[in-house]
């Protein structure tokens, strides 16, 4: 399944590799495995999947040094990877070729909640409302990562705004 992401990512079918998800379903199928191991993980399919389309590698070159570099593979891991880079291994490769042109992050999805101060230790300006903003932005590698703040109501409003203006300058475009 992580695998599958990687390459749904290096070909240009999803926007990013979400480390939390997987995570989450890693532990619901009973693994274990800390968020630091994981995006370990994530980064070596990376990094063994753009190395192997950039040296045009076939499949069974991959398994086999994926193989002599460790004795820790398993032969269903080995399959699994073989299986993946015979099937979409070659559509990795033109998608990269036009993703190396961009070199910024994108927005992946954004949350929003209206929220109410109540108790604080240092906040004085209780009982005030707020909006929360969780923002989900997919790096050029890849990565997921997340970015929360709060805006007042008028900011949140002044951010309003500049994004209704921008929406009508690309109506115009």
């Amino acid at each position: 399944m992580q695998c599958q992401q990687i390459l749904s990512h290096l070909q240009g079918q999803v926007r990013g590799v979400d480390s939390a998800e997987i995570s989450d379903k890693f532990q619901r199928a009973g693994i274990r495995l800390d968020q630091e191991a994981l995006q370990e993980v994530v980064q070596f399919l990376f990094l063994t999947f753009r190395s192997t389309e950039k040296n045009n590698l076939s499949a069974d070159v991959l398994v086999a040094r994926l193989g002599e570099g460790s004795s820790k593979w398993s032969k269903t891991a080995l399959q699994v990877l073989h299986r993946l880079w015979s099937d979409q291994g070659t559509l990795v490769n033109t998608h990269q070729e036009s993703q190396a042109m961009l070199s910024i992050g994108q927005l992946v999805d954004m949350q929003w909640k209206l929220g109410m101060a109540v108790s604080s230790d240092t906040c004085r300006s209780l009982n005030s409302p707020h909006v929360s903003l969780l923002l989900k932005i997919a790096d050029t590698s890849g990565q997921i990562s997340q970015r929360s703040f709060e805006m007042t109501i008028a900011q949140f409003q002044n951010f309003y705004r500049q994004f209704k203006e921008m929406a009508a300058v690309l109506e115009t475009v």
